[in-house]
């Protein structure tokens, strides 16, 4: 057999319809009419398993935008009901707000260089549109936090839906697969993990007062004083 034809034949097993499938298994789908469509709605129902948590002694800090404000609270809804669930004291939940998504990296920064919570979750609704405002927003949020949170070593929760349509921020922000329940899970097993993983002992107590949250003298001290004072 001469080179050229060993050469032809290796070119049409290439190309023959079995080698084109086995390559397109591996491929990401682009037709609606396949695994796309099934893939997105199964994204809407959480895959991920929790195992008894106890945060009887973590303090979670959430900071949410007021953009898509709607949505948004029905998300921390979904947070604090799961931080109830993992026996988070109310007192130990520390809940503030930035104008929108753009704003969640620096108050989170904020928030974790006070040293005053375990864990945060920042809690948003992106939703597409027609320029570029969501990809730029989207990326800069997302690489913003992941920063934030090794910088501090404190555990960032993305809670930062981005969505193409309104009706799939609704499958992931209401009834039962409503994500925030899993944003207040992770940030309790993230807490636990990382007062573990750094000897961070718990403070007795009401921990967030105790450092000054609430605290009725505190806030007479800055009252008198004009302190500044955000967290």
């Amino acid at each position: 057999m001469t080179r050229f034809l060993k050469k032809f034949l290796l070119c049409v097993v290439a190309l023959s319809p079995s080698c084109i499938w086995m390559a397109g298994a591996f491929a990401p789908t682009t037709s609606l009419s396949t695994g796309t469509y099934s893939t997105a709605r199964r994204a809407a129902e959480s895959e991920v398993s929790f195992g008894d948590l106890d945060g009887s002694d973590i303090r979670i800090g959430i900071i949410r935008t007021r953009w898509n404000e709607e949505h948004v609270k029905n998300l921390v809804d979904g947070c604090r009901k799961a931080l109830k669930e993992c026996n988070v004291k109310d007192e130990n939940i520390f809940e503030t707000t930035v104008p929108g998504s753009y704003e969640l990296p620096l108050a989170a920064r904020f928030l974790a260089l006070s040293g005053t919570v375990d864990a945060i979750i920042t809690a948003g609704v992106l939703i597409k549109g027609e320029t570029l405002h969501f990809e730029y927003i989207s990326e800069a949020v997302s690489s913003g936090l992941m920063s934030v949170q090794l910088q501090t070593q404190t555990p960032i929760v993305y809670g930062v839906l981005n969505c193409l349509t309104e009706d799939q921020v609704k499958a992931r922000s209401t009834g039962d697969n409503n994500h925030g329940e899993d944003w207040g899970k992770t940030a309790v097993e993230m807490a636990v993990l990382r007062n573990e993983a750094l000897n961070i002992k718990g403070i007795k107590g009401n921990k967030l007062m105790d450092l000054g949250f609430n605290k009725a003298s505190a806030l007479e001290t800055k009252e008198k004083k004009g302190a500044p004072g955000f967290f």
